[in-house]
């Protein structure tokens, strides 16, 4: 936290997880968004977060890019995969509005 202003953590010292203050997301979070999006002022453009959050998010990605690669990683399982690991969970499909 001393390195990164604005960079906190959440969860026990061994799960625990580095979010954006202010962004309520957590590293991670706005890496795979900045991906996904292609370019900081895009996402900056297309979301609620403003640059400074982007730009502390990839700061810290920086130092710790394995951290926030293996959370990526992990949300972007397929579901095939997520089935066969967590059998007895349910996947309900959400219906868009309008």
């Amino acid at each position: 936290m001393r390195r990164f202003p604005g960079i906190a953590f959440r969860g026990e010292d061994a799960g625990r997880r580095a979010w954006v203050v202010g962004a309520g997301l957590d590293v991670w979070e706005v890496m795979e968004m900045l991906q996904d999006h292609g370019s900081a002022e895009r996402l900056v453009r297309q979301t609620r977060l403003d640059a400074p959050a982007v730009e502390l998010a990839r700061a810290y990605y920086a130092s710790y890019p394995e951290e926030i690669d293996e959370a990526i990683a992990e949300n972007r399982r397929p579901l095939a995969e997520l089935r066969e690991l967590y059998p007895f969970v349910g996947v309900t499909r959400v219906r868009p509005r309008g």
